[in-house]
């Protein structure tokens, strides 16, 4: 797998270089052919595409390893953590070209790239393996109440954050991240509780967003609220789960 994968990132780079074209001059009758064609001509220009380059092949690599990861050609294991790293690159790299791509689809379009997949996981930030529930836990009792109370601190870890007002995104993606994981880690729970599809959407919010930027205040009181409601739902949802287990029985 690592080697298909260097071998899509090295033509990937090939194709970014060569593949856009422009439709603003035409080649100019006396060009020579024996010139070599430069690309930048000083270092600040080699730098942004050296660094676009490297945003093409993250884009073609995140769409290989989600159909790779759709069709079980790997493992979540193998999944998580080389999803995880293409989101970090990608970040760091769109901070790089801040002030010459001006969001990904712009870019996309302009290299001639279709890749729904990988644009789906950049936009919501988080491998598929933390939004979507991965193998059967309910075997497991030590682990179910191990993922339970880890979900309602994260919920109370959020909820504090916000009531200090601490509203920038490196803050509180990392705990909407892990939430939305120990969520979907806790048996039973149904994948249409609106609590998860709540931090689906502010996790997709605050990727679309800086490191450094902070949400509004009007921002943060919804998400107070809205996690406030979810963790109630949670409880109330566990609580009856419990009691419909205890009629069962």
């Amino acid at each position: 797998m690592l080697l298909t994968i260097v071998a899509i990132q090295q033509v990937s780079v090939e194709r970014f270089v060569y593949g856009k074209t422009t439709h603003t001059e035409s080649a100019p009758l006396d060009l020579n052919l024996d010139e070599e064609v430069k690309l930048f001509t000083n270092n600040k220009e080699r730098d942004k595409y050296d660094n676009m380059a490297d945003l093409y092949s993250i884009i073609v690599l995140m769409e290989h390893l989600e159909k790779a990861f759709i069709r079980d050609s790997i493992t979540a294991d193998e999944y998580t953590p080389q999803c995880a790293s293409l989101i970090a690159k990608y970040k760091t790299t769109m901070n790089f070209l801040s002030d010459s791509v001006e969001n990904l689809e712009t870019f996309m379009n302009d290299y001639k790239l279709s890749c729904p997949a990988a644009v789906n996981r950049f936009k919501i930030g988080v491998p598929a393996t933390y939004e979507h529930a991965i193998g059967d836990n309910t075997k497991d009792v030590a682990k179910s109440a191990k993922y339970i109370a880890e979900s309602v601190l994260h919920f109370i870890t959020l909820m504090d954050t916000l009531r200090l007002n601490r509203y920038a995104v490196d803050e509180l993606h990392p705990i909407l991240a892990d939430l939305i994981q120990s969520l979907n880690n806790v048996p039973g729970l149904s994948a249409e509780f609106e609590g998860k599809q709540k931090v689906r959407q502010w996790l997709i919010t605050l990727h679309s967003m800086k490191a450094s930027d902070e949400i509004t205040e009007e921002q943060a009181r919804q998400m107070l609220f809205e996690m406030d409601q979810s963790h109630s739902e949670f409880h109330r949802l566990l609580s009856g789960d419990h009691t419909k287990d205890g009629a069962s029985a």
